[in-house]
């Protein structure tokens, strides 16, 4: 059965290059991020786990911890992590699962038969504190993922989940948001959002980023 947005992220214990994981014990009650490979040593995951490894410092603003999996032994793994901090000038300080037997590959529906019958697709998975999945994206081989999106999404789930608000297309941290519709009571806009908003419609009102006092800016 596929995962859908809303579902209960599955718990699993593999092992990894660190040692054995317990996910939901490892993932505490921070954010994750889950995001699969389809082998070691393939060129553009290397690139791919070389950005991860360089915005740790911006995960852990945002209280997320980064997870990687390939379907290669662990050996294998610590292998290509040297080849990694090597060619991408980093060093690589997150987990990789080591899912030799596929498990965790089939509890994400990671496993796409009409793209490769064995090796993992390129899917990444946001998780809350809550363990629900809250973002599913799946790649081509062909093109490395955008982590600079990744954390943008972030910071849209975490302000969402606090304000009243939705962030519209292209939206960044510091860039206006939208007041959701369903909050009609005027004194309660004026209580949450003390710089006012712009009507553009009665459903499309305009107000600045209520975060945009972020300690991590």
């Amino acid at each position: 059965m596929s995962l859908r947005l809303g579902d209960t992220a599955p718990d699993f214990e593999q092992e990894s290059s660190e040692g054995t994981i317990h996910f939901h014990d490892w993932l505490g009650d921070g954010w994750g991020v889950l995001f699969s490979h389809p082998a070691d040593f393939t060129p553009v995951c290397t690139t791919e786990l070389g950005l991860t490894a360089k915005l740790k410092d911006e995960f852990e603003k945002r209280n997320v911890k980064a997870i990687a999996l390939s379907v290669d032994p662990v050996e294998s793994h610590k292998d290509w992590i040297k080849d990694i901090n090597e060619t991408q000038g980093c060093a690589v300080n997150f987990p990789i699962i080591a899912d030799e037997d596929g498990k965790v590959s089939k509890l994400y529906d990671m496993i796409h038969p009409n793209a490769d019958s064995t090796l993992t697709v390129r899917s990444l998975f946001i998780i809350d504190p809550n363990k629900k999945i809250r973002l599913i994206i799946t790649y081509p081989a062909s093109t490395g993922r955008n982590f600079n999106e990744v954390l943008r999404v972030i910071d849209s789930l975490q302000m969402t989940d606090e304000h009243k608000v939705a962030t519209p297309g292209n939206w960044e941290r510091g860039g206006d948001v939208v007041i959701v519709p369903s909050l009609q009571d005027e004194d309660e806009i004026k209580q949450r959002f003390p710089k006012g908003y712009k009507a553009v419609k009665s459903y499309l009102r305009m107000t600045p980023d209520p975060t945009s006092n972020w300690s991590g800016d």
